[in-house]
């Protein structure tokens, strides 16, 4: 990856000393729902007819596992 220029660190206001780098997103995590309603409705509208919900976040939120 090309270093980023101090132009290009004035426009986006950032510190002239570190050497700012775009890192790219490491991890896909699975799409979190609020209700079990909502990730019933994700799935059918999606096409996964085998599913369970399982909790994430501390039990507050669902996620699909197939």
């Amino acid at each position: 990856m090309k270093k980023m220029h101090t132009k290009e660190k004035r426009m986006k206001n950032l510190s002239r000393s570190h050497n700012h780098k775009e890192r790219p997103k490491t991890t896909v995590r699975p799409k979190t729902f609020k209700t079990e309603e909502s990730a019933k409705a994700y799935a059918e509208k999606h096409g996964i007819k085998d599913f369970e919900l399982a909790p994430a976040k501390k039990d507050k939120k669902f996620k699909i596992v197939q």
